[in-house]
């Protein structure tokens, strides 16, 4: 079933918002949920790096705009969000899978008040401000998909990455929360973790391969939490 042809009677395009866009799992989810006939909107900071994807997209025959927003500044995020739609059609599927700053990575012991900031800002707020921007779009469809993807630390704390092990895990619960209340809406909710770096050529952490899996989730609507990749990968 492609994105502009569903059960519930709606004709019209729509899209596949990935937040966090990049040449690796942004690029190849891209390309696979754009195959599948959504328009895509691609939301980073780089506009150069944007416009590079978006040719790239093109040139494989698929439909995609880039939106520049900072995820750490909630307003432009969903404003980004609200251009995409009337750009490229309702939101129907949002991935929030922008890869962490190295700063946030600090040992327990070095991380104060101030060092949480950050990976707050990047893993709460960011996730709950694209949410609250696309959930409308969704009710009105009768569907939707909202993947959350992230690191080990969001399913075991690490010692030397509190940041993310903190801001993670607080991700989790909101996305959890959100499986739950949303299922009746017919809108899933989903998270894939992936254990260590994703690596083109892995068996199970190639971009394409995690693209593929991301679909899969989209399509079987089982279940929260997903794993790329055994925990001690």
């Amino acid at each position: 079933m492609s994105a502009s042809a569903s059960t519930d009677g709606h004709s019209g395009p729509t899209t596949v918002a990935v937040v966090g866009a990049g040449p690796g799992l942004g690029a190849a989810v891209a390309r696979r949920f754009g195959r599948e006939g959504f328009g895509v909107a691609l939301v980073a900071r780089d506009p150069d790096r944007l416009a590079v994807l978006v040719d790239e997209l093109a040139a494989d025959g698929i439909t995609a705009r880039g939106f520049r927003a900072d995820v750490r500044r909630p307003d432009e995020l969903a404003s980004a969000l609200h251009a995409a739609a009337d750009a490229l059609g309702t939101v129907e599927v949002l991935q929030y899978s922008p890869v962490p700053h190295r700063d946030f990575m600090r040992p327990v012991l070095e991380t104060g008040p101030r060092e949480l900031l950050g990976p707050i800002e990047f893993s709460v707020y960011g996730p709950v401000a694209a949410v609250q921007q696309v959930l409308p779009g969704m009710r009105a469809l009768g569907r939707g998909t909202i993947l959350f993807v992230n690191g080990g630390t969001a399913a075991v704390p690490h010692p030397e990455r509190a940041g993310t092990s903190i801001a993670f895990a607080a991700e989790s619960a909101y996305g959890h929360l959100l499986h739950e209340r949303l299922a009746g809406d017919g809108i899933h909710v989903g998270q894939l973790i992936i254990p260590g770096a994703i690596t083109p050529g892995h068996v199970r952490k190639d971009p394409d391969v995690l693209a593929a899996t991301l679909w899969g989730m989209h399509r079987e609507r089982r279940g929260f939490r997903h794993y790329a990749d055994d925990l001690d990968s």
